[in-house]
């Protein structure tokens, strides 16, 4: 496999400073590609101690340094700058510790410098509103506006699907607002987290404005929680981590992007090749391990049977395995046991009536693509979130009864519909107990100009690069009482 990571070294894992180290912990864990099982590289777990500076140094430098908005524009436009230069370096990492084939892997890099410059032109134009308090009686010479200030020391947390995307979401984004931060990248893909943060570095971000910490959630994540000093927090993962996060942090800022099972609705006027298209990529980019990745495909009776068979053609038809071959669609999924729990879940939906159209073979870390035809509405493909490459597809007789479905369970991300009528995406549009409805596409659909989060048990809050920022400021209000000689009010 083509890579350029550091194979079976300690490599730089923890950053206070301006420069990496090492650290002084015992406790190690190993990085390994989710392909072929090669050793990438062996990370010591930041130690209490070396967590505590981190977070010092953070909150020293929130409270005693400044960049300007200018420069802080400065700085994340060359950070995107030297991250397309170094494209290929980013991307054959990617394909390294996450598994992610190197077609979509260069797309997610792609999408990251892109983010880097939202970013940079977002962190000039942070501003309030005029607040007219002079139209309240007893209030005629008064005005009022409203500034946005830095929340504070954000604790960044990332999933191990987007290494340099989800970063991307968290670190420059608090960078823009004016905010200082400490990273703790997932245990299972560090290493382009790490290079990231270099190339800022490198960029011109002076020491402290982020620090680097590595380690296990139950240790060092729990750490990071505990702490005071921390403003807001913004993570992606788990529903049952994000619960336990709102519970931990009490009354702080909370940026989480949580689970999901999405639906898709696809009705009976609906241009099937095109859904089955977009529904195909959708169900199996990443293995499916993506939050807004098809699950539930909800079709229209009238259509069920051609549109399945046009699925299974296109799903049929991706290539599996081995993420750095240019031609690979699927690769490998991130753990052995994630991917025994894929298995499980379609063996499970199989003995309880529903039927196989293609797909769900396992080997090893692999999964091939599945399709699954008429599953039991209580079990867990129809209820709870494989993140696999593993679609339900489930039979409706109205939009009424599609949407029911759609909303029946816990999460509510986003959700795809494909019709040709405007009244029906309305009708959708305004009943989808979702944070995204996405019409005439694929639930994973996204841009990372626009709004990006959900409702229910999916998360609070909004990413999308302006929506970040804005979540990781506060509005303070500043009311004058002008006084004027008598005669002269206004």
């Amino acid at each position: 496999m083509q890579s350029d990571m550091q194979e079976t070294k300690l490599v730089p894992s923890l950053l206070i400073g301006s420069e990496f180290s090492p650290g002084e912990g015992t406790e190690t864990f190993e990085v390994r590609a989710p392909y072929g099982g090669e050793l990438l590289a062996t990370l010591r777990e930041s130690t209490r101690d070396e967590v505590n500076a981190a977070i010092a140094l953070a909150h020293e430098t929130f409270r005693t340094q400044t960049l300007t908005p200018y420069e802080r524009s400065r700085i994340l436009r060359r950070s995107a700058e030297l991250l397309a230069e170094r494209a290929e370096e980013f991307s054959w990492s990617i394909v390294a510790e996450a598994g992610k084939p190197i077609r979509d892997a260069r797309a997610e890099v792609a999408r990251a410098v892109l983010a880097f410059e939202l970013c940079a032109e977002e962190a000039k134009r942070i501003g309030g509103d005029y607040i007219p308090i002079e139209s309240t009686p007893g209030s005629e010479n008064r005005r009022a506006f409203t500034i946005r200030r830095p929340a504070g020391v954000v604790c960044a947390i990332t999933p191990f699907n987007g290494p340099v995307n989800q970063l991307s979401h968290k670190v420059p984004t608090a960078i823009a607002a004016g905010c200082t931060v400490v990273l703790k990248p997932a245990e299972v893909t560090p290493l382009s987290g790490i290079m990231l943060v270099q190339m800022m570095l490198d960029a011109g971000l002076p020491a402290g404005f982020v620090t680097v910490v590595q380690g296990r959630g139950e240790t060092v994540g729990q750490q990071l929680l505990e702490d005071p000093r921390f403003a807001a927090y913004s993570f992606t993962g788990s529903t049952a981590v994000g619960t336990h996060i709102r519970r931990t942090v009490g009354l702080r800022k909370t940026l989480l992007e949580l689970g999901n099972n999405s639906a898709n609705i696809v009705h009976s006027d609906a241009n099937l090749q095109l859904a089955a298209t977009k529904l195909a990529k959708s169900l199996s980019v990443y293995s499916g391990q993506v939050c807004i990745s098809a699950q539930r495909i909800l079709v229209h009776r009238a259509v069920f049977d051609e549109f399945a068979g046009l699925l299974t053609e296109h799903v049929s038809a991706l290539t599996v395995g081995d993420p750095s071959d240019e031609a690979t669609d699927v690769g490998p999924m991130i753990s052995l046991e994630a991917a025994e729990r894929a298995e499980s879940w379609i063996l499970e939906a199989e003995a309880e009536g529903a039927t196989v159209l293609t797909g769900g073979v396992r080997t090893g870390q692999t999964v091939t693509p599945a399709i699954v035809a008429r599953p039991s509405m209580q079990g867990n493909l129809a209820c709870n979130e494989a993140f696999a490459p593993v679609a339900a597809l489930i039979p409706y007789d109205t939009l009424a009864e599609a949407i029911e479905i759609a909303n029946s369970t816990e999460y509510g991300l986003q959700a795809g519909i494909f019709t040709q009528s405007t009244d029906v995406a309305m009708a959708a549009a305004d009943r989808l107990e979702v944070g995204g409805v996405i019409v005439n596409d694929a639930s994973s659909y996204r841009v990372d100009s626009m709004p990006y989060g959900g409702i229910k048990h999916s998360g609070t809050g909004r990413e999308g690069i302006r929506y970040a920022i804005e979540e990781m400021t506060e509005p303070r209000l500043v009311a004058f009482n002008l006084q004027l000689p008598e005669g002269e009010g206004l």
